[in-house]
């Protein structure tokens, strides 16, 4: 059952319109200042990054997308291929299906036989404590992504709707595994108030996922036999500028932003309010069913409109773009403002 639900969460990603309607990621009110005089050379800017405890090219996780059926195979194999050879990160879909079912779990190793030097992430669910070490020993992992989704529980039609525990269960996985733990939302974002119980859990990042891209009640609807939840919270939660700013602004630890971040000016604009990196999904999804290199060229068009935006803000390397100026406007101001965060904060750096 777990396996058929994977090849149908692929299919209707690649396939049909599971973005969010009405809301948006809120980067559209996130302005970088440009300066005139930047006094950087663009062809010398520096992209890399450490994340997780591994050095990068460039600050990009191609995001947990898929695994645990035989059709996923193919899809991960040319995630990883492109992965080791644009020396970036990438994780894989709940493992879970392997666990229980080991005949799946070749879905899953293939990405450390393609990408044998890349930082590879596991993934697991929140409750499954029992699951962390056999899902890092499965793929070699650098390090374990958790998994939180109870908007997409809700709607499933066989969802976990039992979500007690969790932060502790968490607390249980770090304790149990040797490699870095990484809580990640899966689009619908992480507030201030979850982030400082996740830190206290002692994880080593975050990963926000946040609202605008993909909607998982999206995904839900279509499998579901009565529509009516799925349309009423298709658009729910935290968009993932905000998500990123509450995460950033209130723990100490490595924050990946992602959730619809779709060019390097998004990326930019993330990484200058306060994230490590960023995860990017649907849009090397769809071209990892042509190929590798398909997967390959939407990564360097990223990276290069990474590099515009660093040469328009004068930043030479990401430490530099962190520290850029930039101001909050309309809705997403409004919100944080709300929130008791000072956006000023972010105009005025010098």
């Amino acid at each position: 059952m777990i396996s058929n639900r994977k090849l149908e969460h692929l299919l209707l990603c690649a396939h049909c319109d599971v973005q969010y309607k009405n809301k948006t990621t809120g980067f559209e009110d996130v302005e970088l200042i440009h300066r005139a005089l930047g006094e950087v050379n663009k062809k010398e800017i520096d992209i890399s990054a450490e994340i997780l405890g591994k050095e990068l090219q460039s600050p990009i996780i191609l995001s947990a997308i898929t695994g645990g059926h035989p059709a996923a195979l193919a899809i991960n194999r040319e995630l990883a291929r492109a992965a080791e050879k644009m020396g970036i990160g990438m994780g894989v879909g709940s493992q879970r299906a392997a666990v229980e079912n080991p005949e799946l779990t070749s879905t899953y190793t293939i990405a450390r036989e393609e990408a044998p030097s890349a930082l590879l992430i596991g993934n697991i669910g929140a409750p499954q404590i029992e699951y962390a070490p056999q899902a890092v020993e499965m793929i070699d992992a650098d390090a374990l992504a958790v998994h939180l989704n109870p908007l997409q529980e809700s709607i499933q039609p066989e969802g976990d709707l039992d979500a007690r525990g969790y932060a502790k269960s968490i607390g249980e996985i770090v304790k149990t595994v040797d490699v870095p733990v990484v809580v990640k939302e899966t689009g619908t974002g992480i507030s201030q108030e979850d982030a400082l119980i996740l830190e206290g859990k002692g994880i080593d990042a975050i990963d926000v996922a946040g609202s605008g891209g993909t909607s998982w009640a999206a995904v839900e609807t279509y499998r579901a036999d009565d529509s009516y939840l799925g349309e009423l919270y298709w658009d729910w939660g935290i968009p993932t500028a905000i998500s990123t700013v509450e995460v950033c602004q209130s723990v100490n630890i490595q924050v990946i932003s992602s959730g619809g971040i779709r060019s390097g000016l998004d990326a930019a604009k993330a990484i200058a309010l306060g994230a490590d990196g960023v995860g990017i999904a649907l849009p090397v999804l769809k071209e990892a069913y042509i190929g590798y290199k398909e997967v390959i060229k939407v990564i360097e068009r990223f990276q290069e409109s990474l590099k515009s935006a660093m040469f328009l803000v004068g930043a030479s390397n990401l430490e530099e773009l962190q520290n850029s100026s930039l101001v909050i406007r309309g809705k997403t101001r409004e919100w944080l403002k709300e929130r008791g965060f000072h956006t000023e904060d972010y105009a005025r750096r010098l």
